[in-house]
């Protein structure tokens, strides 16, 4: 495994120990380069440094010029304006640097060498309730940022924090005592998704009934908390069904979203329970939480309610209860003391924020979140319908997670059939499976091409589109590269660096060059997007590549060779960009 350094990184190097030749008094300094359309780099930093040393920006930057190396990188530099350097890399070091990328399995991506342990607390779904649209966002943002972690070396505890716990409980247990065969499935040995929501739905909404209309039935309840709480023993067991019950259709709902969920990652709330008190203790011991009105409370000159009071964070509520923040303080305490995490990511709602501002800066307070650790919500925007509204369904009800995308699927699939044809042939379960990877892939690359934060409609006509900024676009690139190299064969085509290359191959594989600092950013920033939009411009780049350059009826062998290779140099980075999203690459389209 090599790292390549980038085309950038290297120009870059040469820039700072150029201008340090320049400026042997001055501290190293940044030559601030970045991606040009009037050359291949255009570096900006001559201006601020020779404002600092006093001296002519033009001067300065015709000085760096003379100190750069010739030859091997470098193919030409001009000074433009008030002292910008436009710098043009040769087609020769374009070539030979993917050739690098290509000899390794990890395309010359470096391992972060600051790398560390990371909980991601993602994919929240509760038990008993059906997961909607609103379960989507934290799932695949969740998703994709541990895969892409794990990729640029970080090691990555995953955490489903479920709803598991509460005053619900109490109903659904006691509905359950008093209709034991509520959950039976009428003795079936094995239980599907479906089966299982629909019999915790039933439940759900019969022990409501009661609840809301029969007074005995909720004290019942009430007391059945209680004795939950206690420990008591056909209260856990009974619980745990619910729970068992409710992780069959979670699963069934990831299996369909493509995403692998362990069960030893699944602690949910009341993994917490046996740490509560303590949690409450030491805050209060310490000082950290105050007695306010009954309740155990933390303050913040910074948060106030609308009239002008502080707003605090509850941690005990006055009846004894414990309010989320005990809970979500001791899986800091955990993940910090136990796991030995050096970062905290929280896929949450942006609707969150508040809570987890007062729930961090207490975890400061009490000593739990060391300088040497960060705490970091990634927080998303809502999903909204094509109306720009919040998503509902027509009759204004939450719309099931399952529909929307057992109906991608379906769209895609149709989509699949309709471009098949002779040439591609493909069987009625290449056409399924390959609908299923799509539509799913559409879903996914739909809320990871937004930028977390914002909301985003969900469009499922533009989702499935071959047009146009999608999944769909990129997969249909990458096949379409795999078609290509069928036609040529077994052997793996070699690089030529000593051809000149046409201006669509020069902008290919700067763009394939980027692809390692592309991942670095997105890891360092928890921005999915950014390689959403990497992949998307990738297989832009390639469509113009293919439309302009002849591949297999290239003017020369060598030339025929030159361009299968960046063909199989780019299919390889789409397939690895869109795996590290959760998106699969079919081989044939």
């Amino acid at each position: 495994m090599a790292s390549v350094p980038s085309l950038a990184s290297t120009v870059n190097q040469r820039l700072a120990d150029a201008l340090s030749a320049a400026l042997p008094d001055s501290a190293p300094a940044d030559p601030l380069l970045r991606r040009s359309d009037r050359a291949d780099f255009q570096a900006n930093g001559i201006l601020a440094l020779a404002k600092k040393a006093k001296a002519n920006p033009r001067e300065l930057a015709a000085q760096v010029v003379e100190k750069l190396p010739a030859g091997d990188v470098l193919k030409d530099i001009e000074v433009s304006g008030p002292g910008f350097l436009n710098i043009t890399v040769s087609d020769r070091a374009i070539v030979e640097t993917l050739a690098a990328r290509a000899a390794d399995a990890r395309l010359g991506v470096p391992y972060n060498d600051d790398a560390g342990t990371t909980v991601v607390d993602y994919a929240q779904p509760n038990v008993a309730k059906e997961m909607h649209v609103g379960h989507l966002r934290s799932a695949v943002i969740g998703a994709a940022m541990v895969e892409i972690l794990e990729f640029t070396g970080e090691k990555v505890v995953r955490r489903h924090h479920i709803g598991d716990w509460g005053t619900q409980f109490g109903m659904l247990i006691q509905y359950l005592v008093e209709h034991p065969s509520e959950l039976d499935h009428g003795g079936a040995d094995k239980v599907d998704g479906e089966e299982a929501m629909s019999a915790l739905n039933r439940i759900y909404k019969a022990s409501r009934v009661l609840f809301d209309s029969d007074e005995e039935f909720k004290a019942r309840a009430r007391d059945r908390v209680v004795h939950l709480q206690a420990g008591d023993p056909e209260s856990r067991a009974l619980w745990q069904r619910f729970v068992d019950e409710s992780k069959i259709y979670f699963y069934s709902v990831f299996n369909k979203l493509d995403m692998q969920i362990e069960d030893a990652d699944v602690v949910g709330e009341s993994g917490y329970n046996d740490m509560l008190e303590e949690t409450c203790r030491i805050l209060e011991e310490s000082g950290v939480a105050v007695r306010s009105e009954g309740a155990l409370c933390v303050f913040f000159d910074d948060v106030k309610g609308p009239d002008g009071n502080p707003t605090p964070l509850i941690v005990k509520k006055s009846n004894g209860g414990y309010g989320y923040a005990a809970t979500d303080l001791s899986a800091i305490r955990n993940r910090v003391g136990d796991l030995k995490a050096n970062t905290l990511l929280y896929v949450v709602d942006v609707r969150q924020s508040l809570h987890f501002k007062m729930v961090f800066e207490t975890a400061r307070r009490a000593g739990w979140l060391t300088e040497d650790v960060t705490a970091h919500q990634l927080g998303f925007g809502t999903v909204l319908g094509k109306d720009g509204k919040p998503f509902k369904t027509r009759e204004g009800e939450t719309v099931r997670l399952v529909d929307l995308l057992d109906e991608a699927i379906e769209r895609a699939t149709a989509v699949v059939r309709e471009k098949n044809n002779e040439k591609v042939a493909l069987t009625e379960d290449e056409i399924v499976e390959n609908g299923a990877q799509i539509g799913i892939g559409a879903v996914k690359y739909a809320d990871l091409s937004t930028s977390a934060a914002r909301d985003y409609k969900f469009d499922l006509d533009q989702m499935v589109s071959l047009n146009g900024d999608t999944s769909v676009y990129s997969q249909y690139a990458y096949a379409r590269i795999q078609s290509i190299l069928r036609l040529r064969g077994e052997a793996t085509p070699v690089a030529h660096p000593e051809l000149e290359l046409a201006p669509q191959e020069r902008a290919l594989g700067l763009h394939l060059d980027q692809f390692g600092e592309t991942l670095a950013e997105v890891a360092a920033a928890y921005e999915p997007h950014k390689l959403a939009a990497y992949v998307y411009q990738l297989a832009s780049l390639y469509t113009s590549f293919y439309a302009e350059c002849p591949v297999l009826k290239a003017d020369s062998p060598a030339q025929v060779e030159n361009r299968l290779f960046l063909c199989d140099l780019t299919a390889r980075t789409l397939h690895q960009g869109l795996a590290l999203l959760g998106i699969r690459t079919p081989e044939r389209l």
